[in-house]
């Protein structure tokens, strides 16, 4: 048994981003300046050339797409059961109505073979989730987009390093959110990115994120710029700050490695987990999986004791783990709000009452994932029927 508890996530952080956060704290720009301005830049380059906003979060990032594209009272927006809470009150928070399809039972995404019966005439927008990492199947999603004139959210929280048929998602002509919440796999502590299909939105989108002022922060307080401002449009607080690009910078040039170390710990435990009776993360063909999570999946029927219990048998063991996610549609404030109920979404429910999210970042040993796969085999064979 390991001495010590392994955290279910920890941040990769070196001495680089000590360097570039203190090298931004001696420069004096410490909300949005050059930094941010430089992330947007680099990242953009990383997506082949798309126009990035960097934001306070994912979640900002996805609120003021639905904004910017007129989305609100009346309309609706479908997206998936099996999320974090983010996904669905943004569609709140701007008037719209949440609509719900179920997933793939191997995925976890969204089920896109369910999504056209539920559309109406009021679906104005798609809100599609990388669930743990592992693209939505972009081909098919761009095809119900463009028949149905519909307007295409990617919640790409988990998604950062996520490819279809070899491309980045963030590159298929839809407005994508992304996440550099402290758990992700590139992180500014908090902290996101838009993806904005048409550079001229963009520019609207920039003066929403920040006040819905004509000139920014630093415009105004650069030596080429002018105190003179003017409000647009009542905009919000969503802008980056230059001490968090300057995390994002440093994440960014080390993604390429701390991917390779996340590829590198899904095969491991691949290798040894397979011949348990559990259900391993699903890659299909189209997709190189982001690892940002690594969702294995109990056949509780073979098992003695629950998913809950196995995961407090982890934690005896000194390893932490988590759950994604309780599904939407299992909240008490959805459930009045919208009345869904237990067994409206069943492939949700099952996924969720098997999941159980292994510990996977770039900092752990090979001692580590040895200790993990230890302590998932010891339980699973010392409790099977």
């Amino acid at each position: 048994m390991r001495e010590h508890f392994l955290p279910y996530n920890l941040p990769d952080l070196g001495p680089e981003e000590e360097d570039a956060v203190i090298q931004a704290l001696r420069s004096h720009w410490i909300s949005r300046g050059p930094l941010t301005q430089k992330f947007e830049e680099e990242l953009s380059q990383h997506l082949h050339g798309e126009t990035v906003l960097a934001l306070a979060s994912c979640t900002a990032g996805m609120h003021l797409a639905l904004l910017a594209n007129d989305i609100g009272p009346g309309d609706e927006v479908i997206t998936t059961p099996y999320t974090f809470a983010a996904s669905v009150n943004v569609i709140i928070h701007v008037g719209a109505t949440p609509v719900l399809v179920d997933i793939e039972k191997d995925t976890g995404n969204i089920d896109l073979s369910m999504v056209e019966q539920a559309i109406t005439d009021k679906t104005k927008a798609l809100l599609p989730v990388h669930y743990a990492g592992h693209a939505v199947d972009m081909r098919q999603l761009n095809r119900l987009r463009d028949a149905y004139h519909l307007v295409v959210v990617e919640d790409a929280a988990h998604a950062m390093a996520s490819t279809y048929q070899g491309q980045p998602i963030g590159t298929f002509g839809n407005f994508t959110a992304f996440s550099f919440y402290a758990t992700k796999n590139l992180t500014t502590g908090e902290g996101g990115a838009l993806v904005v299909p048409d550079p001229e939105l963009a520019d609207k989108i920039r003066i929403l994120s920040l006040h819905g002022m004509s000139r920014h922060a630093w415009n105004r307080y650069s030596a080429q710029g002018s105190w003179v401002y003017q409000i647009e449009a009542a905009g919000f607080k969503y802008n980056m700050t230059d001490l968090q690009a300057a995390l994002g910078l440093v994440q960014l040039h080390k993604l390429t490695r701390m991917q390779k170390r996340r590829q590198d710990i899904a095969r491991q435990f691949a290798e040894g987990l397979a011949d348990l009776p559990v259900i391993l993360p699903t890659q299909r063909d189209y997709a190189e999986h982001a690892w940002h999570l690594y969702p294995l999946r109990l056949i509780t029927e073979a098992l003695s004791l629950s998913r809950d219990q196995f995961i407090e048998e982890l934690k005896v063991r000194n390893i932490g783990a988590s759950v994604h996610f309780i599904p939407i549609h299992l909240h008490p404030y959805y459930q009045m709000r919208y009345g869904w109920t237990p067994g409206q979404f069943p492939n949700a429910e099952q996924f969720f009452e098997a999941e159980v999210s292994l510990p996977l970042y770039p900092s752990m040993t090979d001692d580590d994932v040895h200790d993990v796969i230890e302590a998932v085999r010891d339980i699973v064979l010392s409790h099977s029927r």
